[in-house]
């Protein structure tokens, strides 16, 4: 199978490399210079060779294509998209036009995404899924070597538009991945992990970051029992959104366990705190100006305030950590945040609807 894999940071060339090894040709799109420009470089420069380590094992692979040329894309059955959320809408601008009909565009993670497509390009020929998480957990180590920390048991994905999810579903077995799927790209938009332990962790860390200069570990060392409180009153107000648009209330925590075990017998809470011990897992945010706050506080957490002021719903602990994500980053997050008014009011109704006719 052709893949494209735009974003050439930890997750896009795990992924690369991971899906290489799977057998599949796959180009390897660097869409920008803003991040991990060198380890771009080494491969491009190294005939598209990368390695893999995973349990100690090392796995070495070639990718077919390696280059900052979007249009490429047009030659591929399958794109993924991992670039950071905030870049989202300019990027779908520049791809659009080299998108065709026989084609599947997979954003990862999505964050309603499929809403700046249908922004951009009103009548799309072209399937979009949306993905909560990257189906694997891992980081560049050095210069063309990726190492894996783990891989999810469950990836779920929403389709747009829902009446090609049985042509998606067929394609997207030939990837390799284990896919559930949801009834709405909805549902995977606001179950993004992202939104609930990067937020608070990126916030409630910054006077251990300080302290420390990043030599600490956000997943061990914050999420302690009072923190773990305010995580849950934010995901409640997720819940009550999701409430709202009549789909199904599912917490992070049970939603994590979904992704991440198969034992049904562990408790939800219990798989945080067995994913948060992990030895694979690495330091930091090193910084308080991290893709933790900068990322996932306007894309994540403006989005989820501006659902709940659409649907009614109260979302005060939401509109906290904006408040103060903004005070301590001397910057106002929603200026850039992803709102419903940027997203477009009728794009998230066209998105529900098709949702709705899922279930008919």
């Amino acid at each position: 199978m052709k893949i494209a894999i735009l974003g050439a940071g930890n997750a896009g060339c795990s992924v690369a490399a991971d899906l290489s090894l799977k057998g599949h040709e796959v180009f390897l799109i660097k869409t920008s210079k803003s991040m991990h420009d060198q380890n771009f470089e080494h491969i491009f420069h190294n005939g598209g060779k990368i390695s893999l380590l995973e349990s100690g094992v090392r796995k070495d692979t070639k990718i077919s294509l390696v280059t900052r040329d979007i249009s490429k894309i047009s030659q591929v059955e399958l794109i993924i998209v991992y670039v950071q959320t905030n870049y989202h809408e300019s990027l779908i601008r520049k791809i659009v036009p080299f998108l065709h009909q026989d084609q599947i565009i997979l954003i990862n993670p999505g964050y309603l995404s499929t809403a700046y497509f249908l922004k951009i390009d009103s009548n799309p020929n072209y399937i979009l899924v949306e993905a909560e998480s990257s189906f694997v957990d891992c980081r560049i180590l050095l210069p063309g070597l990726v190492r894996v920390g783990f891989r999810n048991v469950r990836n779920p994905l929403g389709v747009f538009p829902n009446k090609r999810k049985a042509e998606a579903k067929e394609c997207l077995k030939k990837v390799g991945y284990p896919f559930v799927y949801t009834d709405s790209v909805v549902e995977a938009g606001l179950h993004n992990p992202n939104l609930i332990v990067h937020t608070i962790g990126g916030i409630m860390s910054i006077p251990r970051i300080e302290k420390t200069n990043g030599n600490y570990y956000m997943y061990k060392e914050v999420f302690t029992p009072s923190v773990w409180k305010l995580l849950k009153a934010l995901d409640n107000e997720k819940m009550d959104v999701l409430t709202a648009l009549n789909l199904p209330r599912l917490s992070y925590p049970e939603a994590c366990k979904f992704r991440n075990v198969l034992d049904d017998d562990k408790e939800a809470d219990e798989v945080f705190r067995w994913y948060a011990s992990l030895p694979v897992l690495t330091k930091g945010p090193k910084v308080v100006d991290s893709r933790f706050i900068t990322e996932d506080v306007p894309q994540g957490l403006v989005l989820l305030e501006s659902l709940g002021k659409y649907l009614k719903v109260s979302t005060p602990v939401t509109s906290s950590l904006i408040e103060i994500a903004n005070a301590c980053l001397e910057r106002d997050f929603r200026k850039s945040g992803r709102s419903l008014e940027r997203l477009g009011y009728e794009n998230l109704a066209r998105i529900l609807e098709d949702g709705k006719n899922n279930k008919n």
